[in-house]
């Protein structure tokens, strides 16, 4: 079996239509594993399906609202029917822009229900599956995670969660042969950022985007490939003595910056 080789393996991956969960899910089928998508929007994720499965990969998309547990544990328990879960990526998650005072309780309620329950209801329904044979989990933390970023206090709050929440299942769940890791990246180059762009700086994008880039000492955004690659990594075996553990993926930003 060649290195990071995920042949014959299922991999859960949420939030796997566009971005970082796009990047990864075409990257896990690329080396063997059969990719289930749990989306919200379906047709979004069908389009991601259809080209892995152009591509030669395996892949099927399963309509899915991460913060709704019962619909959580149905998709996991019929995509169980068909084998074990080998690897479960956390990915799916929204954004808020704002100080305290900037974020009404229904923002930090929006952001809770994605970002913290999302994670908890996906990991709550697949873990018991894992058992058996052991497996993977990975979580999309951030580096607001671990340091402050000005006026993200509703979105640092839930990846900061997301960061314990992995401490937390990797000490549980050592005798059941299951990792659980996260990764915390700063600003990735993803449709988001585009839109996010376009949406708050009309006319200044170029502008804009050289200063967001900047912020990181290395000189720019990652990409989502790039973080792919460090997923790729962290779940396949040549990563098996490493669990509970932040992999930061920030250019230099959480160490270099100030």
């Amino acid at each position: 079996m060649s290195e990071f080789s995920l042949d014959g393996k299922t991999a859960v991956i949420t939030g796997g239509a566009s971005g970082i969960g796009k990047a990864i899910a075409q990257k896990f089928a690329r080396k063997g594993a059969h990719v289930s998508l749990l989306e919200i929007n379906k047709d979004a994720a069908q389009e991601t399906v259809d080209e892995i499965i152009a591509a030669g990969g395996k892949a099927s998309a399963h309509q899915c609202n991460v913060a709704n547990q019962n619909e959580v544990i149905a998709v996991i328990e019929n995509i169980t029917k068909a084998g074990d879960i080998d690897i479960l990526v956390n990915n799916a998650g929204i954004a808020h822009i704002g100080n305290i005072e900037a974020t009404s309780g229904d923002d930090l309620d929006r952001l809770y229900q994605v970002n913290i329950k999302g994670v908890y209801n996906c990991m709550y329904a697949s873990l018991k599956h894992m058992k058996a044979k052991g497996g993977v989990v990975l979580n999309m933390a951030s580096i607001a995670s671990s340091v402050g970023i000005s006026d993200r206090f509703a979105y640092s709050m839930t990846k900061g969660a997301v960061l314990t929440m992995t401490y937390s299942v990797a000490k549980d769940y050592l005798d059941a042969g299951i990792r659980c890791n996260c990764i915390s990246p700063a600003r990735i180059h993803t449709p988001f950022v585009d839109g996010f762009i376009a949406k708050n700086y009309p006319g200044k994008e170029a502008e804009m985007f050289e200063k967001l880039s900047k912020t990181q000492p290395i000189g720019r955004m990652g990409t989502p490939e790039e973080v792919a690659n460090l997923a790729l990594f962290l779940c396949s075996n040549e990563a098996a003595f490493i669990t509970g553990t932040d992999f930061p993926i920030d250019g230099g930003f959480i160490k270099l910056n100030g």
